[in-house]
Protein backbone atom coordinates (compact mmCIF):
# COMPACT_ATOMS: atom_id res chain seq x y z
CA UNK A 1 0.00 0.00 0.00
CA UNK A 2 3.17 2.38 1.00
CA UNK A 3 4.65 1.46 -1.95
CA UNK A 4 1.73 2.17 -4.63
CA UNK A 5 1.40 5.45 -2.87
CA UNK A 6 5.06 6.30 -3.44
CA UNK A 7 5.27 4.85 -6.96
CA UNK A 8 1.58 7.34 -7.74
CA UNK A 9 3.28 10.69 -5.97
CA UNK A 10 6.44 9.95 -8.24
CA UNK A 11 4.68 9.73 -11.08
CA UNK A 12 2.60 12.78 -10.87
CA UNK A 13 6.17 14.87 -10.02
CA UNK A 14 7.49 13.53 -13.22
CA UNK A 15 4.24 14.33 -15.39
CA UNK A 16 4.44 17.39 -13.69
CA UNK A 17 7.63 18.37 -14.70
CA UNK A 18 7.46 17.21 -17.86
CA UNK A 19 4.40 19.50 -18.66
CA UNK A 20 6.14 22.30 -17.56
CA UNK A 21 9.27 21.43 -19.56
CA UNK A 22 7.14 21.94 -23.11
CA UNK A 23 5.13 25.66 -22.01
CA UNK A 24 6.53 28.15 -23.96
CA UNK A 25 9.11 30.35 -22.88
CA UNK A 26 7.95 33.93 -22.01
CA UNK A 27 8.76 36.78 -23.99
CA UNK A 28 11.63 39.09 -22.40
CA UNK A 29 11.30 42.92 -22.04
CA UNK A 30 13.86 44.77 -23.84
CA UNK A 31 16.52 46.21 -21.96
CA UNK A 32 15.67 49.74 -23.28
CA UNK A 33 12.59 50.03 -21.25
CA UNK A 34 15.07 49.46 -17.97
CA UNK A 35 17.08 52.94 -19.45
CA UNK A 36 16.36 56.47 -17.74
CA UNK A 37 15.39 58.85 -20.49
CA UNK A 38 17.08 62.24 -20.15
CA UNK A 39 16.97 65.78 -22.13
CA UNK A 40 20.31 66.29 -23.96
CA UNK A 41 21.60 68.64 -26.30
CA UNK A 42 24.42 68.25 -28.64
CA UNK A 43 27.88 70.33 -28.20
CA UNK A 44 28.10 73.01 -30.68
CA UNK A 45 29.91 76.30 -30.42
CA UNK A 46 28.91 79.51 -31.80
CA UNK A 47 29.55 83.20 -30.69
CA UNK A 48 27.47 84.28 -27.52
CA UNK A 49 26.37 88.24 -26.85
CA UNK A 50 24.76 87.51 -23.68
CA UNK A 51 23.15 90.33 -21.33
CA UNK A 52 23.31 90.83 -18.00
CA UNK A 53 20.82 92.44 -15.39
CA UNK A 54 21.01 93.57 -12.36
CA UNK A 55 18.96 96.23 -9.89
CA UNK A 56 20.33 99.36 -9.03
CA UNK A 57 19.44 102.59 -6.74
CA UNK A 58 19.50 105.92 -8.60
CA UNK A 59 21.28 108.65 -6.77
CA UNK A 60 22.35 112.17 -8.03
CA UNK A 61 25.07 112.86 -10.53
CA UNK A 62 25.93 116.13 -8.37
CA UNK A 63 25.29 116.05 -4.69
CA UNK A 64 27.04 119.31 -2.82
CA UNK A 65 26.63 121.00 0.28
CA UNK A 66 26.10 124.84 0.07
CA UNK A 67 28.43 126.87 2.22
CA UNK A 68 28.53 129.70 3.48
CA UNK A 69 31.66 131.96 2.31
CA UNK A 70 31.17 134.71 4.23
CA UNK A 71 29.12 135.46 7.44
CA UNK A 72 25.94 137.39 8.09
CA UNK A 73 22.43 136.94 7.93
CA UNK A 74 21.12 134.66 5.46
CA UNK A 75 18.66 136.89 2.64
CA UNK A 76 16.28 135.39 0.32
CA UNK A 77 16.74 134.25 -3.20
CA UNK A 78 14.73 133.68 -6.02
CA UNK A 79 13.56 130.33 -4.77
CA UNK A 80 12.26 129.17 -1.30
CA UNK A 81 15.16 127.94 0.71
CA UNK A 82 12.61 124.70 1.86
CA UNK A 83 13.33 120.89 1.50
CA UNK A 84 11.67 119.64 -1.90
CA UNK A 85 12.28 123.27 -3.54
CA UNK A 86 13.25 123.17 -7.15
CA UNK A 87 15.33 125.55 -9.11
CA UNK A 88 17.29 125.82 -12.69
CA UNK A 89 21.10 126.32 -12.82
CA UNK A 90 22.12 129.79 -12.11
CA UNK A 91 18.90 131.07 -10.11
CA UNK A 92 20.13 132.62 -6.73
CA UNK A 93 19.45 130.14 -3.85
CA UNK A 94 20.12 132.78 -1.12
CA UNK A 95 22.36 135.95 -0.31
CA UNK A 96 24.47 136.67 2.98
CA UNK A 97 24.36 140.10 4.33
CA UNK A 98 26.55 142.35 2.18
CA UNK A 99 25.46 146.12 2.69
CA UNK A 100 28.53 146.60 4.52
CA UNK A 101 30.96 145.39 1.61
CA UNK A 102 28.82 146.88 -0.58
CA UNK A 103 29.43 150.39 0.41
CA UNK A 104 32.90 149.56 1.42
CA UNK A 105 33.47 148.91 -2.26
CA UNK A 106 31.83 151.72 -3.34
CA UNK A 107 33.97 154.63 -1.57
CA UNK A 108 37.29 152.35 -2.44
CA UNK A 109 36.77 152.80 -6.26
CA UNK A 110 35.59 156.40 -5.13
CA UNK A 111 38.77 157.27 -3.96
CA UNK A 112 40.20 155.13 -7.21
CA UNK A 113 37.87 157.59 -9.61
CA UNK A 114 39.93 160.75 -7.63
CA UNK A 115 43.35 159.37 -7.94
CA UNK A 116 42.81 158.94 -11.94
CA UNK A 117 41.36 162.39 -12.06
CA UNK A 118 44.93 163.81 -10.85
CA UNK A 119 46.70 161.80 -12.60
CA UNK A 120 44.74 161.78 -15.97
CA UNK A 121 46.25 165.87 -16.75
CA UNK A 122 50.14 164.45 -16.23
CA UNK A 123 49.38 161.47 -18.56
CA UNK A 124 48.10 163.89 -21.45
CA UNK A 125 51.45 165.95 -21.21
CA UNK A 126 54.19 163.11 -20.48
CA UNK A 127 52.40 160.28 -22.40
CA UNK A 128 50.04 161.66 -24.97
CA UNK A 129 49.37 158.51 -26.63
CA UNK A 130 48.50 156.76 -23.78
CA UNK A 131 45.61 159.35 -22.66
CA UNK A 132 42.73 158.64 -24.19
CA UNK A 133 42.58 154.91 -23.19
CA UNK A 134 42.89 155.71 -19.54
CA UNK A 135 40.43 158.75 -20.34
CA UNK A 136 37.98 156.13 -21.33
CA UNK A 137 38.90 153.74 -18.54
CA UNK A 138 38.16 156.53 -16.18
CA UNK A 139 34.73 157.28 -18.13
CA UNK A 140 33.93 153.54 -18.01
CA UNK A 141 34.08 152.86 -14.19
CA UNK A 142 30.79 152.84 -12.42
CA UNK A 143 29.96 152.42 -8.61
CA UNK A 144 27.12 149.58 -9.19
CA UNK A 145 29.29 147.31 -11.91
CA UNK A 146 32.52 145.46 -11.71
CA UNK A 147 36.04 147.40 -12.51
CA UNK A 148 36.33 147.97 -16.61
CA UNK A 149 39.92 146.01 -18.02
CA UNK A 150 42.55 148.31 -17.19
CA UNK A 151 44.39 149.49 -20.33
CA UNK A 152 47.45 147.27 -21.11
CA UNK A 153 50.47 148.65 -20.04
CA UNK A 154 53.72 148.09 -21.69
CA UNK A 155 56.31 150.50 -21.76
CA UNK A 156 58.49 150.96 -18.74
CA UNK A 157 57.88 154.39 -17.90
CA UNK A 158 54.58 154.30 -17.50
CA UNK A 159 54.00 151.43 -15.87
CA UNK A 160 56.65 153.09 -13.02
CA UNK A 161 54.56 156.36 -13.57
CA UNK A 162 51.47 153.99 -12.87
CA UNK A 163 52.73 152.16 -10.05
CA UNK A 164 54.14 155.48 -8.14
CA UNK A 165 50.95 156.93 -8.23
CA UNK A 166 49.24 153.16 -6.68
CA UNK A 167 47.18 153.21 -10.27
CA UNK A 168 47.96 149.08 -10.32
CA UNK A 169 47.57 147.36 -6.99
CA UNK A 170 44.41 149.89 -5.66
CA UNK A 171 42.91 148.41 -9.38
CA UNK A 172 43.65 144.56 -8.13
CA UNK A 173 42.15 145.45 -4.57
CA UNK A 174 39.19 146.45 -5.45
CA UNK A 175 39.20 143.17 -7.90
CA UNK A 176 39.77 141.71 -4.61
CA UNK A 177 36.76 143.39 -3.23
CA UNK A 178 34.53 142.71 -5.83
CA UNK A 179 35.76 138.90 -5.49
CA UNK A 180 34.80 139.02 -2.12
CA UNK A 181 31.32 140.32 -2.77
CA UNK A 182 30.21 137.43 -5.09
CA UNK A 183 30.45 134.77 -2.26
CA UNK A 184 27.60 136.69 -0.45
CA UNK A 185 25.59 135.54 -3.60
CA UNK A 186 24.95 131.37 -3.73
CA UNK A 187 23.45 130.80 -6.99
CA UNK A 188 22.82 127.30 -8.29
CA UNK A 189 25.39 125.14 -10.03
CA UNK A 190 23.24 122.60 -12.04
CA UNK A 191 19.10 121.67 -12.33
CA UNK A 192 17.89 120.54 -8.85
CA UNK A 193 15.98 120.26 -5.77
CA UNK A 194 16.87 121.36 -2.07
CA UNK A 195 17.42 117.93 -0.07
CA UNK A 196 18.42 119.28 3.27
CA UNK A 197 18.03 122.61 5.03
CA UNK A 198 20.06 123.48 8.30
CA UNK A 199 19.59 127.80 8.03
CA UNK A 200 16.54 129.01 6.88
CA UNK A 201 15.78 132.75 5.49
CA UNK A 202 16.68 135.33 8.84
CA UNK A 203 18.90 133.12 10.18
CA UNK A 204 22.90 133.97 11.02
CA UNK A 205 26.05 131.83 9.71
CA UNK A 206 29.04 131.90 10.03
CA UNK A 207 31.69 131.45 7.39
CA UNK A 208 31.72 127.93 6.79
CA UNK A 209 28.38 126.60 7.81
CA UNK A 210 26.41 123.99 5.97
CA UNK A 211 22.96 125.88 4.84
CA UNK A 212 21.79 123.80 2.57
CA UNK A 213 22.13 120.31 0.79
CA UNK A 214 21.38 120.35 -2.89
CA UNK A 215 21.14 117.16 -5.58
CA UNK A 216 21.26 117.82 -9.56
CA UNK A 217 17.81 115.97 -10.61
CA UNK A 218 18.44 116.17 -14.59
CA UNK A 219 21.41 114.27 -14.34
CA UNK A 220 21.35 110.74 -12.57
CA UNK A 221 22.86 107.52 -12.18
CA UNK A 222 22.31 104.18 -11.25
CA UNK A 223 24.80 102.37 -8.71
CA UNK A 224 24.31 98.96 -9.46
CA UNK A 225 26.30 96.55 -7.57
CA UNK A 226 27.61 93.50 -10.02
CA UNK A 227 30.03 90.52 -9.03
CA UNK A 228 33.31 90.26 -9.30
CA UNK A 229 33.59 87.90 -11.96
CA UNK A 230 30.63 89.37 -13.83
CA UNK A 231 31.73 92.66 -14.22
CA UNK A 232 34.43 91.79 -16.64
CA UNK A 233 31.62 91.76 -19.29
CA UNK A 234 30.88 95.08 -18.89
CA UNK A 235 32.96 97.88 -20.50
CA UNK A 236 32.72 101.68 -20.13
CA UNK A 237 30.84 103.53 -22.86
CA UNK A 238 28.56 100.33 -23.07
CA UNK A 239 24.61 101.20 -23.81
CA UNK A 240 21.74 100.16 -21.36
CA UNK A 241 18.48 99.81 -20.55
CA UNK A 242 16.83 101.30 -17.50
CA UNK A 243 13.47 99.19 -16.35
CA UNK A 244 10.46 99.93 -14.29
CA UNK A 245 8.96 97.45 -11.75
CA UNK A 246 6.64 96.46 -14.44
CA UNK A 247 9.32 95.52 -16.84
CA UNK A 248 8.76 99.04 -19.16
CA UNK A 249 11.87 100.53 -20.72
CA UNK A 250 11.82 104.01 -18.67
CA UNK A 251 15.04 105.68 -20.09
CA UNK A 252 18.27 104.86 -21.43
CA UNK A 253 21.61 105.18 -20.13
CA UNK A 254 25.63 104.63 -20.57
CA UNK A 255 28.31 103.25 -18.14
CA UNK A 256 30.39 106.15 -17.10
CA UNK A 257 32.18 104.62 -14.07
CA UNK A 258 33.13 101.04 -12.61
CA UNK A 259 34.94 101.16 -9.19
CA UNK A 260 38.59 99.67 -8.78
CA UNK A 261 37.73 97.79 -6.18
CA UNK A 262 35.62 95.39 -4.12
CA UNK A 263 33.08 95.76 -1.45
CA UNK A 264 33.59 93.62 1.37
CA UNK A 265 30.17 92.77 2.10
CA UNK A 266 28.83 92.10 -1.09
CA UNK A 267 32.06 90.75 -2.69
CA UNK A 268 30.66 93.50 -5.76
CA UNK A 269 32.06 96.15 -7.58
CA UNK A 270 29.69 99.32 -8.45
CA UNK A 271 28.87 99.81 -11.86
CA UNK A 272 27.73 103.26 -12.49
CA UNK A 273 25.08 104.32 -15.07
CA UNK A 274 24.66 107.91 -16.54
CA UNK A 275 20.69 108.18 -17.04
CA UNK A 276 19.50 111.63 -18.50
CA UNK A 277 16.51 112.75 -16.65
CA UNK A 278 15.16 116.05 -19.26
CA UNK A 279 11.69 114.62 -20.47
CA UNK A 280 9.73 111.91 -20.97
CA UNK A 281 9.04 109.82 -18.03
CA UNK A 282 10.91 111.11 -14.87
CA UNK A 283 12.48 109.05 -12.66
CA UNK A 284 13.72 110.06 -9.23
CA UNK A 285 16.57 110.04 -6.49
CA UNK A 286 16.21 106.64 -4.16
CA UNK A 287 14.48 104.77 -6.74
CA UNK A 288 15.36 100.96 -7.43
CA UNK A 289 15.53 100.25 -10.96
CA UNK A 290 16.30 97.48 -12.98
CA UNK A 291 19.63 97.61 -15.81
CA UNK A 292 19.82 95.64 -18.44
CA UNK A 293 23.61 95.28 -19.49
CA UNK A 294 24.33 94.20 -23.33
CA UNK A 295 27.22 92.30 -22.36
CA UNK A 296 30.48 91.46 -24.91
CA UNK A 297 30.91 88.83 -27.65
CA UNK A 298 31.78 85.80 -26.29
CA UNK A 299 33.51 83.36 -29.07
CA UNK A 300 32.91 79.47 -29.30
CA UNK A 301 30.95 78.96 -26.56
CA UNK A 302 27.52 77.09 -25.83
CA UNK A 303 24.88 78.16 -23.52
CA UNK A 304 22.75 75.45 -20.78
CA UNK A 305 20.50 75.89 -18.04
CA UNK A 306 22.56 76.70 -15.26
CA UNK A 307 21.08 74.00 -13.01
CA UNK A 308 22.53 70.93 -15.64
CA UNK A 309 25.98 71.85 -13.87
CA UNK A 310 26.80 70.48 -10.59
CA UNK A 311 29.91 70.64 -8.32
CA UNK A 312 30.45 74.11 -10.11
CA UNK A 313 31.76 73.15 -12.93
CA UNK A 314 30.72 69.44 -13.83
CA UNK A 315 28.21 67.95 -16.51
CA UNK A 316 27.08 64.71 -17.57
CA UNK A 317 27.83 63.71 -20.85
CA UNK A 318 25.83 60.13 -22.83
CA UNK A 319 28.98 58.09 -24.16
CA UNK A 320 27.87 54.83 -25.73
CA UNK A 321 23.97 55.02 -24.04
CA UNK A 322 25.57 55.76 -20.39
CA UNK A 323 26.29 58.52 -18.10
CA UNK A 324 29.81 60.05 -17.87
CA UNK A 325 31.28 63.08 -15.60
CA UNK A 326 32.70 65.66 -17.66
CA UNK A 327 34.43 69.23 -16.95
CA UNK A 328 33.45 72.19 -18.92
CA UNK A 329 34.89 75.80 -18.59
CA UNK A 330 32.24 78.31 -17.13
CA UNK A 331 32.44 81.35 -18.46
CA UNK A 332 29.90 83.21 -17.21
CA UNK A 333 26.96 82.52 -15.36
CA UNK A 334 23.36 84.09 -15.79
CA UNK A 335 20.13 84.00 -13.78
CA UNK A 336 19.10 80.90 -15.00
CA UNK A 337 21.57 79.74 -17.86
CA UNK A 338 25.35 79.66 -18.17
CA UNK A 339 28.30 79.76 -21.04
CA UNK A 340 30.73 77.80 -20.99
CA UNK A 341 33.51 75.88 -23.62
CA UNK A 342 35.73 72.76 -22.81
CA UNK A 343 33.94 69.47 -24.41
CA UNK A 344 34.23 68.20 -27.80
CA UNK A 345 31.91 69.47 -30.64
CA UNK A 346 29.26 66.63 -31.56
CA UNK A 347 29.85 65.15 -27.90
CA UNK A 348 25.82 64.81 -25.68
CA UNK A 349 25.87 67.19 -22.77
CA UNK A 350 22.77 66.50 -20.40
CA UNK A 351 20.57 69.71 -20.00
CA UNK A 352 18.90 69.00 -17.32
CA UNK A 353 19.57 68.30 -13.62
CA UNK A 354 19.39 64.98 -12.52
CA UNK A 355 18.45 63.48 -9.25
CA UNK A 356 20.33 60.44 -7.68
CA UNK A 357 22.38 60.13 -10.74
CA UNK A 358 25.70 58.01 -11.44
CA UNK A 359 28.33 57.95 -13.69
CA UNK A 360 27.79 54.81 -16.03
CA UNK A 361 24.14 54.68 -15.21
CA UNK A 362 22.44 53.29 -18.83
CA UNK A 363 19.94 55.95 -20.15
CA UNK A 364 18.35 56.95 -23.53
CA UNK A 365 18.10 60.39 -24.63
CA UNK A 366 14.68 62.02 -25.66
CA UNK A 367 13.51 62.54 -29.48
CA UNK A 368 15.82 59.75 -30.29
CA UNK A 369 15.01 56.61 -32.09
CA UNK A 370 15.56 53.21 -29.51
CA UNK A 371 16.85 50.80 -31.40
CA UNK A 372 14.78 47.14 -30.57
CA UNK A 373 16.23 43.81 -29.63
CA UNK A 374 16.32 41.59 -32.09
CA UNK A 375 14.31 38.28 -31.50
CA UNK A 376 15.04 34.54 -32.57
CA UNK A 377 12.79 33.19 -35.71
CA UNK A 378 9.47 33.07 -35.11
CA UNK A 379 9.72 35.27 -31.99
CA UNK A 380 7.38 38.69 -31.92
CA UNK A 381 9.50 41.81 -32.47
CA UNK A 382 6.91 44.27 -30.35
CA UNK A 383 8.37 45.36 -27.46
CA UNK A 384 5.27 45.54 -25.78
CA UNK A 385 4.91 41.82 -26.04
Amino acid sequence: MVVALIILLGGSAALSMMFVSMKPEPPRIPDNRMKRFVKAETVAYTDIVSPLSREGRMVSSNELMLVAEASGKIHAGQVSLRKGTSFRKGHLIASIYSDEVELAIKARKSHYLTTLSNMLPDIKIDYPDRYESFLKFFNSIEMDKKLPELPEIKDEKIKIFLSSRSVISEYYGIQQDEKRLERHKLFAPFNGTVALVNFEVGAYVNTGGQIAKLIRTDELEVEVPVENAQSQWIKIGDKVQVFSQNREIVKTGVVVRKSDFVDHSSQGRSIFVRVNNNGGDEIYTGEYKLVVFPGQMIQKAMEIPRNAVFNSNEVFTVVNGALKKKTVNVLKWNETTLIFNGLEEGEKIVAEPLINAKENTPVGIFGEEVPTQQKGPGKPNNPNS
